[in-house]
């Protein structure tokens, strides 16, 4: 495909999480069709690897280790990204997850806190940070990945669906308050997805434990819905919640 068919061809992207998983399928797809990505984890090496794999596509690409949750550490990757991307176009608020899948009576204090943080304070932290380079660049897209998890209550795993739900109703926000500047804000809910955090009881092709229903994807399957939200023309949906879950949210 040439460089003029490619729907992303002379944007630049960031995709925070983007080590592996889902972060990392989006950063290769947002590359393959045609944007310069910038990657943001905690662990170097995993980054680093996708980094290279972008540049292999003859794409600009840049790696940066960092906290989310942490505004020193985000600061100073704004400073990082500056340094080789002179515009920011699309925005995937990816990292979050949880270490316990607890009751609350059960739950350390310390994991809950910090999963919520995470999942919340992380998505803020980064779209506060970065988004004066988006509204330079005359607008773009910010994509947050959510889950159903954050859409109904349940008797376990409060930490995560409580940053979820914090995260859902922050990207209402944001898309409430952004779109005077040309930014749209949704939601990618992905549904059930086999991880390095879940494929200990999820398989790709098989059900979760929790929703006959439902058919665990590989992180590639959620690549596509990203990217056509990073394709929406300007004026397109916002505030909205997109999901490729199989049952209501």
């Amino acid at each position: 495909m040439s460089q003029s068919n490619l729907p992303l061809s002379g944007l630049s992207a960031l995709v925070t999480g983007g080590g592996r998983g889902i972060g990392k399928a989006i950063a290769l797809a947002f590359a393959e069709a045609g944007a310069d990505v910038c990657i943001v984890a905690r662990t170097s090496a995993e980054i680093d690897s996708v980094a290279a794999e972008i540049a292999g596509l003859n794409r600009r690409s840049v790696a940066i280790s960092a906290d989310v949750t942490d505004r020193s550490s985000v600061e100073r990757a704004v400073e990082a990204y500056t340094g080789v991307f002179s515009r920011l176009d699309i925005l995937v608020n990816n990292a979050g997850g949880a270490t316990s899948r607890s009751g609350i009576m059960e739950s350390s204090v310390d994991d809950w806190t910090q999963a919520v943080r995470l999942n919340v304070d992380g998505v803020y932290l980064v779209t506060r940070h970065f988004v004066p380079i988006m509204i330079d660049s005359g607008g773009g897209k910010i994509i947050n990945v959510g889950s159903g998890m954050g859409h109904r209550a349940g008797d376990s795993n409060s930490s995560y669906r409580v940053g979820k739900a914090g995260a859902w109703m922050l990207t209402q926000c944001m898309a409430e308050e952004l779109w005077v500047h040309g930014i749209e804000v949704n939601e990618l809910v992905p549904g059930p997805v086999a991880t390095d955090a879940t494929k200990s009881f999820m398989e790709v092709g098989g059900p979760p434990p929790f929703a006959a229903s439902e058919r665990v994807k590989a992180p590639e399957e959620v690549a596509p819905l990203a990217l056509w939200l990073a394709t929406q023309q300007s004026g397109g949906p916002t505030g909205q919640s997109f999901s490729l879950a199989r049952r209501p949210l």
